[in-house]
């Protein structure tokens, strides 16, 4: 129950940084309307911006904002946004299932290429396979997300014209069937693997640990001299034992991929929350801004409150020891 307690406290603190934060910022709403990115000021008259700041309610003192808009989200309402002219949810709802798929996406591949490679380092703990594997994984993980992806467009894309250098579908193309899932993956690939390879490092570090870790225990040592095969003590004994952390990482970790993600659709210009995050900044648009913080912070509460869950799940010993 106390655990619940946190999660809701955690979440009306960023609900309200998140109600704030865009008011902070410089500039009017209003003067980017119909501007190239915030570059061209909107040309409206006075009155034309009264009847847009009385409409959309932001003539009102700052609490009495605060309150209706807390008042909105416990109805489903997450506003109205100013520069697309349609409701936030709608936007979202358009968006979001393309961050999704990059997400799961690199999850999925990260993790495996991790445990794999992980796997391998530590049975052949301290040989060169070992080092060669350590050496290239710790330089990968140095190199953040977004420059990664900037690296694989001008390869891949630009110099060799490989994959789609922005967007997530061609357009006016008129695939369907397999067709259009090949090209969602063409275009999705670059994203995928800049994603992928950096958490991969993480992951792999980790379930190296872990499994040097099994590999050094006294049933370990005896299923070697019982004569087990290295595949039914690798795969039935090590990785078995050493899922535990890593499962946790899984979702501990999904908050920093959003991020990354985040940062990846916008070199890429693929229309996630990313670029759409980046376009609500540029225009000074509140109720999208606010509806795509509260987006993540949800997944992200979500990611942490199913990792406390899984975790007391498989090792029940975290359960009780929370109970006592």
């Amino acid at each position: 129950m106390s655990k619940i307690i946190e999660y809701i406290l955690t979440l009306w603190i960023i609900l309200t940084l998140n109600f704030f934060l865009p008011r902070l910022m410089p500039g009017d709403p209003f003067l980017f309307l119909s501007g190239d990115e915030g570059n061209t000021v909107a040309q409206h008259t006075e009155s034309i911006r009264e009847s847009y700041i009385k409409y959309y309610g932001l003539g009102q003192p700052v609490h009495i904002q605060y309150v209706h808009y807390i008042f909105e989200l416990f109805q489903g309402h997450l506003g109205h946004s100013f520069h697309f002219n349609e409701s936030v949810s709608a936007i979202l709802l358009k968006r979001f299932p393309w961050t999704v798929f990059l997400i799961v996406s690199a999850v999925v591949l990260s993790t495996i290429i991790g445990i794999v490679l992980g796997s391998i380092s530590a049975w052949f703990q301290g040989r060169f396979l070992d080092q060669f594997l350590y050496l290239c994984l710790i330089l990968i993980a140095e190199i953040p997300a977004f420059l990664l992806a900037l690296i694989f467009l001008f390869i891949f894309s630009a110099e060799f014209n490989l994959f789609p250098l922005s967007g997530a579908i061609t357009h006016f193309a008129g695939y369907k069937g397999w067709k259009w899932l090949a090209d969602i993956c063409h275009h999705a690939a670059l994203p995928i693997l800049s994603l992928t390879l950096v958490r991969s490092s993480g992951m792999y570090l980790l379930a190296r640990n872990s499994m040097i870790t099994v590999i050094a225990k006294d049933y370990i040592r005896t299923a070697t001299a019982k004569g087990l095969s290295q595949y039914r003590i690798l795969f039935r004994h090590i990785i078995k034992n050493a899922l535990l952390p890593i499962v946790t990482r899984i979702f501990l970790s999904l908050g920093s991929l959003v991020g990354g993600a985040i940062l990846v659709e916008n070199v890429f210009s693929y229309p996630g929350l990313g670029l759409l995050m980046r376009e609500a900044v540029l225009m000074h648009d509140y109720p999208l801004i606010q509806g795509i913080f509260l987006l993540v912070t949800v997944c992200v509460l979500t990611a942490n409150y199913l990792a406390d869950g899984v975790y007391g799940w498989l090792d029940p010993r975290v359960s009780i020891k929370g109970r006592e």
